[in-house]
């Protein structure tokens, strides 16, 4: 039987750092899960998404992404339904079709956040995207045999994230 003492450590507005027994991590303290939509367009086109992010100090090529509760007073809004607004946040592409891929631990060792997939089909524009205040997110429709291509020519000023490996490698076959 595992039996650790649980310590908080350190907390913000959003993050908390917890000690259990020898391992120190991270969790969010606003949010019941995160989302990453991997959205594809009927023109067989990949919908990346790009924006600074301060921990790495560059721009990042990313999937739209986000927190499921994060907006709301309750942190029990519905993975399927964080995804759907993230997206048309984020680009401004709206889902008729939200399909879930997959699930992984990102940094196992530094958090407790769990990433679920989804992968987004008949897509419509339907704002303008961008992000919401104090975000300044710009989309990218790459085709589909150009990713690789694409990413590799991004990769040499800019950081390409994970998740877009993993949604990549989760979505094939699509």
């Amino acid at each position: 039987m595992w039996i650790v003492t649980r310590e908080v450590i350190g907390q913000g507005k959003f993050l908390r750092l917890v000690r259990e027994g020898r391992y120190e991590f991270a969790e969010r303290t606003r949010a019941n899960g995160v989302v990453i939509i991997v959205p594809i367009t009927a023109a067989r086109e990949v919908l990346f998404i790009e924006q600074v992010r301060p921990p790495v100090g560059t721009a990042c090529i990313e999937f739209p992404a986000g927190l499921s509760g994060d907006h709301e007073d309750s942190c029990d809004e519905n993975l399927v339904t964080a995804a759907l607004r993230e997206l048309v946040e984020e680009t401004g592409y709206e889902a008729e079709q939200m399909e879930l891929i997959g699930r992984s631990a990102p940094t196992a060792g530094l958090t407790s956040e769990i990433h679920t997939y989804f992968l987004a089909t008949g897509l419509r524009r339907v704002t303008r995207g961008g992000g919401v205040e104090g975000e300044e997110i710009v989309s990218h429709l790459v085709p589909q045999q150009e990713v690789s291509e694409w990413l590799e020519t991004q990769s040499r000023t800019k950081l390409v994230a994970s998740m877009v490996y993993s949604g990549l490698y989760l979505s094939r076959g699509t």
